[in-house]
């Protein structure tokens, strides 16, 4: 996928500091994803079905390490009400999401959730069913292509980022750069539309990288991008004085969904709720900067603290139906629409995988 910016420009444009300037990307940005994805926001309900974790990522406030927290496994029955919910309130499609494991116990029951999922939720609405992403960690492509069978066909999978050296910095030896590359290159040999993303403001990143990683979605195709702020996590094992302060931070996070809105027009892109973490109009500002995609959460409310990646993370306390009702104004305040109802696939996945894209 050619970029149609080049890493110069890329940088010159992460690095922008004055205030009209920074307008000008966020309303061209906003302007670009009128013109190629439309005006309406989709959403994606995130199901959190478990904060078990084989691994220990550094950065991670659920990682295997971290004794501190109530690990929980949703059963069957409630991941599946929590992803009709999303069905029955008009969000077109759900995300189930947990800590990586690679066990066939967890492989068998994800694959169970999905394909009872798409059967429970087929509709006049919704005639495919409800679209169902997933984000489980790197497996095998025997496992992608069981959960891509069962019904699933987007999957996110974040590269952190595209940097080696850094990538090293943030994981244990044993989690390679090359395995997660692979496994992304895995999920579209299995047929998954490909999401990826990075964490901006990490602790040696500097703008060439975040151009670099902007250019690392071109090269390998990918779909939908979600990506977010590096957020502290008391769970994790890197100082709380690695984190940017809040305000640049901010505003290096929303430079970074323009210029990739920019780079690389027809993708989707979340506005991720690490954003409402620094500010309570985060993802609001995600939106205007040229996302068109949010996250509500639809995991159950008496589990969701033990289901925190970073500090501060934002509504833990709010029903579903709140929440429904909340981001509403919030993409309204945006000037978007909701897609109520539709999968919301990037124009980039139906150019390259109209097979397997709602009609």
């Amino acid at each position: 996928m050619t970029l149609a910016l080049s890493h110069a420009e890329m940088v010159r444009l992460l690095g922008l500091s004055d205030p009209a300037q920074i307008e000008d990307l966020r309303r061209a940005a906003y302007d670009r994803a009128t013109a190629t994805v439309g005006d309406a926001v989709h959403y994606r309900g995130i199901v959190e079905l478990s904060n078990r974790c084989a691994l220990d990522c550094y950065y991670c406030g659920i990682r295997r390490s971290n004794l501190a927290i109530e690990r929980y496994g949703l059963d069957r029955d409630e991941v599946v009400e929590a992803a009709m919910f999303c069905a029955e309130a008009g969000y077109g499609s759900c995300v189930l999401q947990a800590g990586e494991r690679r066990d066939e116990g967890f492989v068998a029951f994800v694959e169970e959730c999905v394909a009872e999922i798409r059967a429970r939720s087929l509709s006049e609405r919704l005639p495919r069913g409800l679209g169902i992403t997933l984000s489980l960690g790197e497996q095998s492509l025997d496992t992608y292509r069981r959960w891509r069978a069962a019904g699933a066909h987007r999957y996110l999978l974040r590269i952190e980022t595209s940097n080696p050296a850094l990538f090293a910095s943030l994981h244990p030896p044993a989690q390679r750069f090359e395995t997660r590359v692979q496994a992304l290159d895995d999920l579209r040999t299995a047929g998954f539309q490909v999401g990826t993303g990075v964490m901006i403001g990490l602790p040696g990143q500097t703008l060439d990288d975040l151009a670099a990683d902007i250019a690392f979605y071109g090269e390998r195709d990918i779909d939908m991008i979600g990506m977010g702020p590096y957020l502290h996590s008391q769970g994790g094992a890197m100082p709380a004085a690695a984190m940017m302060a809040k305000d640049p931070l901010l505003f290096l996070g929303l430079k970074m969904i323009a210029v990739t809105r920019l780079a690389l027009p027809t993708l989707n892109i979340a506005a991720t709720t690490a954003l409402q973490a620094l500010v309570e109009d985060g993802r609001e500002r995600g939106i205007s900067f040229g996302a068109n995609v949010t996250m509500p959460n639809v995991t159950p409310r008496g589990v969701r603290r033990n289901y925190q990646l970073y500090d501060g993370k934002p509504c833990l306390d709010e029903g579903s139906l709140e929440c429904r009702g909340c981001l509403e104004r919030r993409v309204i305040a945006a000037g978007r629409r909701v897609g109520w109802d539709e999968w919301g696939d990037s124009p980039h996945a139906r150019l390259r995988l109209p097979d397997s894209i709602q009609a």
